[in-house]
């Protein structure tokens, strides 16, 4: 008879664990359980060297060819050539030497300015006209 209430406490705390597992699985069928997520890759140099090119091709090569197209329009510049400055100053060429070009811009006047300051150069008769 000891036997039997000594485990009679065992057999009610079996009960409770077995409803305890019961209530565990049902909830698992019901919730998935959150996994842990695999490490990701580091995304590489790929994605970095297309946004290079793009870059490149849409910002630096353009820049590039206008800076050589402007230092060829400086490097042509010589005596008599009718000019617009990217200050605004509209002239015919007096003289011309390494850095600097003096400008008439007016009878009588004239003006020394910086070779690179030059933006534009007109087509002879144009300043006439305007």
């Amino acid at each position: 008879m000891t036997l039997a209430i000594l485990n009679f406490p065992l057999l009610c705390h079996n009960t409770a664990l077995l409803k305890t597992e019961l209530t565990t699985n049902m909830i698992d069928f019901f919730i998935n359980n959150a996994w842990a997520a695999p490490a990701q890759q580091a995304p590489g140099f790929v994605p970095l060297i297309i946004l290079f090119v793009i870059f490149y091709f849409i910002l630096i090569r353009p820049q590039i060819k206008q800076a050589k197209q402007h230092k060829q329009l400086v490097a042509s510049l010589k005596k008599g050539d009718e000019i617009a400055t990217s200050g605004g100053l509209l002239g015919k060429i007096t003289e011309v030497g390494d850095n600097f070009i003096i400008v008439e811009i007016s009878k009588e006047t004239e003006v020394k300015i910086q070779k690179q300051s030059v933006s534009i150069v007109y087509p002879k008769g144009t300043l006439k006209t305007l």
